[in-house]
């Protein structure tokens, strides 16, 4: 072989090196991403402890502690039933936009009907 050659076959075995050597340094689009950071679901709220509430029925969900003496702002629902002496004419249970519980309690009376408004178990106004 002649010189010449020879530096033919190194140039030539050079430039497949380095075309081997550029292609293993180019970007593949077909390597999979890394997986997107999802963060771990929050655990759900604690739930409220407003002690016993009332049913659509009226009736209370647990006992009732006696210690409200009188029909007033922040008295709990069974606490209203337990004073008045007797089940409501009708209940509303429902939920604000706001996720609190709010209660309607009608008493109809002999000449009057009187409408309790309670937010989370605390009563909030009376319409009479």
């Amino acid at each position: 072989m002649t010189g010449q050659t020879t530096m033919r076959r190194m140039v030539a075995v050079l430039m497949g090196v380095g075309t081997l050597a550029l292609a293993g340094c180019g970007g593949s689009t077909d390597r999979a991403a890394p997986p997107p950071v999802v963060a771990a679901p929050k655990p759900p709220p604690p739930a409220p402890s407003w002690g016993p509430v009332l049913a659509q029925d009226g009736s209370c969900t647990g006992s009732v502690p006696a210690t409200a003496t009188e029909i007033a702002p922040g008295i709990p629902e069974c606490e209203l039933v337990r004073l008045k002496g007797h089940p409501p004419t009708d209940v509303l249970v429902g939920e604000s936009g706001r996720g609190q519980r709010e209660v309607q309690v009608l008493y109809t009376e002999p000449g009057a009907k009187e409408l309790y408004f309670f937010v989370n178990n605390r009563l909030d106004r009376i319409v009479k």
